[in-house]
């Protein structure tokens, strides 16, 4: 089939995420991977600042995590988890426990970050349940949030700046307070944590768990947050008696320079979720940990069990893959690696301060965003990107990269030039005028 063929066929019946069907915007056939470098149908290569949406950390077709699906597939790829376990769950668990903060010693394994939410929602719910107080079953969340695009999700995403307005009035109903004030660095300020306390002394009767992203806010808004802030947050539920559900679906496994977003806090959550970079971009996969505590009460409880499971839970090719992808990460110098990718964006993005249509520029960990003034045209401007050679897929006003660890400091400076020069010919272009600069 011709790059051609694939294209039309692909708007004819292929339905991408949020994407319209009526005059779909064409997608970009992708023919290869390897390392850092996504290759085009027409031969063209693109450096990838996105890492397929976050989770591509050891860069693409990588030998050591292709080796690990080739010898459990020659195994089973699949197997049932009802009554059945396997080594490469077992380890797995095991090891997520040994890395996750202490007292998270109990695994659960899900399909995606979606369904680990809705997973750790659940638990929260049947907690309580189990506990004789089924009155506490409401979700207090921060403003600015994105948890996923499932039902129970969608209803702890920002149901004003989010996505999902549009079934507000099916969604269950959640408490909701502003999000924390920008700054990883921001000093504990008097007032930071009012709102917060006040919601929870005002409904710690009802509340059953606080689910927030620690640290880093992705896809609501990319923002980034102080340790403090979370620490003290943290603190409240423990005073209130609500539980802490800790969404690290994009920043666990190294993406914020901690291996986990809590960790910079020293936060031990009751429940949480990882997903995203578990299996190193090679298949979906998720896990919602939890304590002795919950998992026993829940056991105890009117059900005798836990009420959920996946059919594919605990695939064993998944977490085989997913115990390479930590092979990696525990004998690779993710640190490092992350440190100067840190460095290198810190550095490269900062020119971009100066210019009138940039309103922020922030960097944490391998995470970059530029924030500009107006919402982008993802038509327009992804054209552009492509022509520049380099796969950077922004939304609204946030143009942001979550590369790759492994990029080099050469790429990484292709990948960045590359981007200040298409947000100046965008914005050049659509104002007709020299923005260059204050």
């Amino acid at each position: 089939m011709t790059p051609e063929q694939l294209i039309a066929l692909d708007q004819q019946y292929v339905w991408h995420p949020y994407a319209s069907m009526d005059n779909p915007p064409p997608a970009y056939p992708v023919i290869g991977a390897q390392g850092v470098r996504l290759t085009l149908a027409d031969g063209q290569e693109l450096i990838d600042g996105m890492a397929s949406w976050w989770c591509a950390v050891h860069g693409y077709n990588h030998p050591y995590l292709n080796q690990a699906m080739k010898l459990q597939i020659d195994d089973m790829s699949h197997v049932m988890f009802g009554g059945i376990t396997h080594q490469p769950a077992v380890s797995l668990a095991k090891r997520l426990v040994d890395l996750t903060p202490p007292g998270l010693d109990k695994v659960f394994f899900a399909d995606s970050g979606s369904v680990a939410v809705e997973v750790a929602i659940k638990m929260a719910l049947q907690y309580w349940h189990s506990k004789a107080q089924a009155n506490k079953n409401r979700m207090l969340t921060i403003r600015n949030g994105y948890h996923g695009d499932t039902f129970g999700a969608m209803a702890v995403c920002d149901p004003i700046n989010g996505m999902h307005s549009l079934f507000a009035s099916v969604l269950p109903q959640h408490y909701f307070v502003n999000a924390p004030p920008m700054g990883f660095d921001r000093a504990l300020q008097d007032g930071d944590l009012t709102e917060l306390e006040d919601k929870m002394r005002d409904h710690q009767n009802e509340i059953a768990a606080l689910i927030l992203e620690p640290i880093v806010q992705g896809a609501g808004g990319m923002r980034f947050y102080s340790p403090q802030w979370l620490k003290g947050a943290a603190d409240l539920c423990k005073q209130y008696n609500i539980l802490l559900i800790a969404d690290e679906i994009a920043t666990g496994f190294g993406r914020s320079g901690a291996l986990f977003a809590c960790d910079h806090a020293q936060v031990q959550p009751d429940i949480m979720c990882l997903g995203k970079a578990i299996t190193g971009g090679t298949m979906s996969f998720a896990a919602t940990l939890t304590t002795e505590e919950i998992a026993t009460s829940i056991s105890r409880g009117e059900a005798s069990c836990f009420m959920h499971g996946p059919t594919f839970m605990a695939n064993p090719l998944a977490c085989a893959v997913a115990n390479a992808s930590l092979d990696l990460l525990e004998h690779s110098d993710w640190k490092g690696q992350v440190r100067g990718l840190n460095e290198g964006l810190n550095r490269l993005l900062q020119p971009a301060k100066l210019l009138v249509y940039v309103e922020d520029v922030r960097v944490l960990g391998a995470i970059g965003v530029i924030q500009v003034t107006q919402a982008v045209d993802l038509g327009i401007i992804q054209k552009m990107f492509v022509a520049e050679g380099i796969w950077v897929r922004p939304f609204g006003k946030l143009v942001y990269v979550m590369p790759p660890y492994v990029m080099s400091p050469e790429d990484l400076t292709l990948l960045c030039n590359g981007m200040l020069r298409v947000l100046a010919r965008y914005f050049g272009e659509a104002h007709g005028q020299d923005c260059a600069t204050e």
